[in-house]
């Protein structure tokens, strides 16, 4: 499993979100700067999160984008794989293989795919914030 920029972002942009939720609608620039990331690289991650549902968008001079739920209701999965569209640790997993039947690995990666997506789906969003 490798995370990319996206799912970085994404979790970025939700942890964000949260942590100002009290300000309503927030902008990407203002995201942008707090996290002193590239705008370009969060609006990607932003466009994700929001084709997910995560996130409620509005135009407009006080527009921007907020969360969709409670910070309690998100896994750190469920953000992730909006940006990322699988955390397997290796592509056989989600796309298969033709020696699948007689891989004498493939039983060990099916299980560290499951550690990862339970150890990924036991974190909120509301975690990450108590952990700061």
């Amino acid at each position: 499993m490798f995370i990319t920029t996206k799912g970085r972002n994404a979790l970025k942009i939700m942890l964000d979100l949260a942590r100002n939720e009290d300000e309503g609608y927030i902008s990407l620039s203002e995201i942008a700067e707090r996290q002193r990331e590239s705008l370009k690289y969060l609006e990607a991650s932003a466009k994700q999160l929001s084709a997910a549902g995560l996130v409620v968008s509005a135009r407009g001079k006080s527009g921007g984008y907020k969360l969709a739920r409670r910070a309690e209701e998100y896994t750190v999965a469920e953000i992730l794989l909006s940006g990322e569209g699988t955390l397997a640790p290796v592509q056989c997993i989600e796309s298969g293989c033709e020696n699948a039947g007689s891989c004498m690995t493939l039983p060990l990666f099916k299980e560290l795919d499951e550690v990862i997506m339970n150890f990924l789906t036991s974190k909120t969003l509301k975690d990450l914030l108590n952990q700061n």
